[in-house]
């Protein structure tokens, strides 16, 4: 008979630390300390493999899992002393989900299950404290109203807020208990109205309910939007954790807690977090009420704070790693409810990395690996400009770094309508909630008036590397008029707020930022760490010497791809170009493009210098010719007034005469047509003014005293004797130039393998290509036959129904892209061992597609200059992953 469902209590678990995939993250941690002897309530954790059959079976458990859950039931009263609608000594549990990876906010939580009209009278009596007892039951009621029978958590809140002004409370915790008696009268009338049936009063009815509504959550739209954002697989499932309750709302001798081992926000070794005296565990994240730094507990309750510092401090050298954890006191007594590893910014993740490896907890191959690539994004997060003039509003909590700003909208469906329009946006609520997730995630900034360090915005905001500000108490907010006031100002949505996430503060308007420096502190020896275990090189797409420099404090090894057609839109070259492309003889086109040659010149003279003794590929020219020239349609209204006017012959002659040129290049499926190595061919004289200006630029900055490698490379070539024919064009213009200069430099010639007959073919271009260099973006549209312009209108939907896992113009698709790149790989060194070999579209900096490329063999990846500390990072975390399978296939 299969294990559903686990047991811990009384110092022994059924289960252990290691079993994430069948405890999910919450119950093997709480399985893992309940071994290690640490204070842990007594409860029981339903498998992921019972989610997977709920959904299964249609939303029901088989017979098997019913009596293994009773029958972990009947542990857990004996272990508590107490059960489950009992009048005297009455069970209350917590029902709380928890996957293998940590979905924070994600999915529903209940507590207080087991409370009815005659428990919470005996309740009362027993403890002596009528209020705690009232405030539990009308807790349980709106969590359970809310997440089991679906009514709006506003209903609920419209009542609470009624009867608390009625009472004259400022605060939830001055509410008296007949007015508490009140809510839950109101509450249950709530019920009755919405859902045509009394609230269930019968606590093991409460409990199946509850376990179905939690699995239920696994696919509420939060949590599947999450789980795409931080490509968590659907199939995993979630675990239930059932567990005896304990108490923090019980007096000023109670309370509960939130915290981390390490500063989550800045990596610092410090005690973090937050706790409220006399409250319960979701007043905390929930942000309703602004709790009290944790330090502080070491002053109200000593005795619990240094128990706290100890259990904390053995947890983290356990697991190795930042925990984030939860605990309630009840009555002066210490309980933890949650260990996990914590979520951090990227600051945080690097700092802790590189801090636990020189404390000899990880080895650096361990630490790459606790990093995730993206993070890094958030160190390269702008800072304000100390030279700004700011006004600032309010000072909140510094809840996650980077400097933002954006426009100010007050609800998520805003944000999402607005950030749609490509406008950068910052969300402003009271207080975030689950719900809100669609629009952090398009948000650049958060900011809420309420609420800590822990709270659902901080902690979601950190994992998302969003810059948030939290409990800035002094701001007023009307989400109904949408206006946010302070300080004697009223901002309406639409006007302009910076945050600065580092320190906490908001000010007026959009203030300038600058970028950080990469290059120093704990970034710059975290980076020598991968640097260190990686293969793979990673150079930059780079068409300019500004990003060339960018590239190098980045980190990069060389250039991967220069796109020289960029150089062409300048303003000061495209009349030249349209020139050329003007045209009727050659030698009108030869004359178009010597005034070009100073221009590319200069252009590669400047990447040569910033890329001193690094190699630089240089694409030859590889868009349509029609892209350098004026839209037809806009040509065509622009003579349609000029003949209007009537007095403009000669204006008109000349954009007639560009019209019937556009016309003549126009092309039906342009990115398969008259391109790449088809241009250079057609019109040799393109390529040779190319290649002269690369020689000229590169013999005359070796003349400086620096050290140049240019490596040309033939676009979109599908056959040897294209190739072929570029090359002779390369090697002869070479050997003219080096002749008129009386002075040589070293150069390779390779192919853009883009097109799939050159990745089939690949042996026979390696005779004629010193190097490959994967142009994927364009590999990609040909193998799938997907237009990179138009896919956007079916791509989306074959990701919502399960066509393709992954946008393949993002993620590589290692199957059929990756099967050419294979091949050719193979086909490729067959013929020319020493083939040197990259990749430069866009996938280049995308981590798996940078795994990939290291399991293939490539020499190199190339990316944008800011995704190069991605790239090599993931180039490290491909070698520790290669050898921990390789050692997985030896065992």
């Amino acid at each position: 008979m299969s294990k559903y469902v686990y047991f811990f209590g009384g110092g022994k678990a059924e289960g252990k630390g290691d079993m994430k995939d069948t405890l999910g993250g919450k119950g093997a941690g709480l399985a893992e300390m309940t071994n290690a002897g640490v204070p842990v309530p007594p409860g029981f954790t339903i498998s992921t493999d019972v989610c997977r059959i709920f959904y299964d079976s249609g939303g029901k458990l088989t017979d098997d899992i019913q009596k293994q859950i009773q029958e972990a039931l009947a542990k857990l009263e004996a272990a508590a002393g107490q059960k489950l609608g009992s009048r005297e000594k009455p069970l209350l549990v917590s029902v709380r989900s928890g996957a293998k990876f940590s979905m924070p906010g994600m999915m529903d939580t209940i507590l207080n299950l087991g409370l009815n009209d005659a428990a919470v009278e005996a309740m009362a009596v027993r403890t002596g404290a009528e209020r705690f007892a009232w405030d539990s039951y009308r807790r349980f009621i709106q969590m359970f109203g809310n997440v089991v029978l679906q009514i709006e958590k506003k209903d609920f809140d419209e009542i609470f807020e009624h009867v608390k002004e009625q009472a004259g409370a400022k605060l939830d915790t001055e509410i008296p208990p007949p007015s508490l008696r009140e809510i839950v009268k109101r509450y249950k009338a709530l019920v009755k109205e919405k859902k045509g049936s009394d609230f269930p009063d019968d606590p093991r009815q409460q409990l199946q309910l509850a376990i179905n509504a939690v699995f239920g959550s696994w696919n509420n739209p939060r949590a599947i939007h999450y789980r795409r954002m931080n490509k968590i697989s659907d199939a995993l499932g979630t675990a239930v954790n059932v567990q005896a309750m304990v108490f923090g709302n019980m007096g000023n001798t109670s309370g509960t807690g939130v915290g981390f081992t390490r500063n989550p926000s800045t990596g610092e070794k410090e005690f973090y977090g937050e706790f409220l005296l006399n409250a319960q565990g979701e007043d905390v994240v929930a942000g309703i009420r602004t709790p009290t730094p944790i330090h502080e507990l070491d002053r109200v309750m000593p005795d619990c704070y240094k128990q706290l510092r100890e259990i904390t401090e053995r947890l983290e050298r356990h697991y190795r790693d930042m925990q984030d954890f939860e605990f309630t006191i009840q009555e002066g007594r210490l309980y933890m409810l949650q260990t996990r590893n914590g979520k951090r910014t990227g600051k945080a993740a690097v700092k802790i990395a590189a801090d636990m490896v020189r404390e000899g907890l990880i080895t650096p191959e361990e630490a790459v690996m606790r990093v995730e690539p993206s993070q890094l994004d958030q160190l390269l997060h702008p800072i304000l400009d100390p030279k700004a003039k700011v006004k600032e509003l309010a000072q909140g909590l510094p809840a996650s770094p980077g400097a933002v700003n954006g426009r100010i909208v007050f609800s998520a469906d805003d944000a999402v309508r607005i950030a749609g329009d490509k406008q950068r946006v910052v969300l402003v609520r009271k207080e975030t909630a689950p719900d809100d997730i669609h629009g952090m995630d398009v948000a650049v900034g958060i900011l809420t008036s309420r609420g800590g360090m822990t709270s659902h915005a901080a902690v979601v905001a950190r994992g998302m590397g969003k810059c948030c500000v939290v409990g800035a108490e002094s701001i007023k907010i009307d989400e109904a008029a949408k206006t946010l006031s302070v300080a004697g100002k009223t901002l309406k949505e639409g006007d302009y707020i910076t945050l600065e996430g580092s320190t906490g503060k908001v000010f007026e308007g959009q203030v300038p930022t600058i970028e950080p420096d990469p290059t120093s502190g704990d970034l710059a020896a975290f980076m020598e760490m991968a640097d260190k275990i990686r293969r793979l090189r990673v150079r930059a797409n780079a068409d300019i010497p500004r990003d060339a420099e960018a590239a190098r404090k980045f980190g990069a090894e060389g250039i991967g791809l220069c796109r020289t057609e960029h150089m062409f839109f300048a303003e000061d070259r495209l009349p030249h170009v349209q020139r050329m492309i003007l045209s009727d003889t050659e030698a009108d086109r030869r004359q178009a493009l010597a005034k070009l040659l100073p221009f590319q010149r200069s252009d590669f003279e400047g990447l040569f210098r910033a890329m001193d003794g690094l190699p630089v590929t240089i694409r030859l020219l590889d868009p349509p010719l029609h892209e350098f020239l004026p839209k037809r349609e806009e040509l065509m209204v622009e003579l349609a007034t000029l003949r209007a006017k009537g007095d403009a012959a000669k204006e008109i002659e000349e954009k007639e005469k560009l019209l019937a040129r556009v016309e003549a290049l126009h092309e039906f499926n342009p990115m398969l047509g008259h391109r790449g190595c088809r241009l250079g061919i057609t019109y040799p004289e393109i390529s040779e003014m190319q290649c002269r200006a690369i020689f000229e630029a590169a013999c005359n900055v070796q003349k400086e005293g620096k050290t140049v490698k240019p490596e040309i490379m033939i676009p979109l070539a599908g056959s040897p004797t294209e190739l072929d024919d570029q090359k002779h064009i390369v090697d002869r213009v070479a050997a003219e130039v080096f002749k008129e200069k009386g002075s040589s430099v070293e150069y390779m010639t390779g192919a853009m393998i883009e097109v799939p007959r050159a990745a089939v073919v690949a042996d026979k271009m390696a005779e004629i290509a010193e190097f490959f260099s994967f142009g994927t973006n364009d590999l990609t549209q040909m193998c799938f036959g997907f237009s990179r312009d138009d896919a956007g209108k079916f791509i989306l939907e074959y990701l919502s129904r399960g066509i393709l896992k992954v946008d393949p113009f993002q993620v590589l698709d290692q199957e059929g892209v990756g099967g050419l790149m294979k091949t050719a790989v193979e086909k490729g060194r067959s013929a020319r061992k020493n083939l040197k070999l990259g990749i430069c579209g866009e996938h280049g900096g995308e981590p798996s597609s940078v795994e990939f490329c290291h399991a293939i063999g490539l020499d190199y990846v190339s990316c944008s200059p800011y995704r190069v500390p991605i790239a090599r990072l993931a180039a490290a975390q491909a070698v520790v992953a290669h050898k921990s399978a390789e050692r997985g296939r030896t065992v």
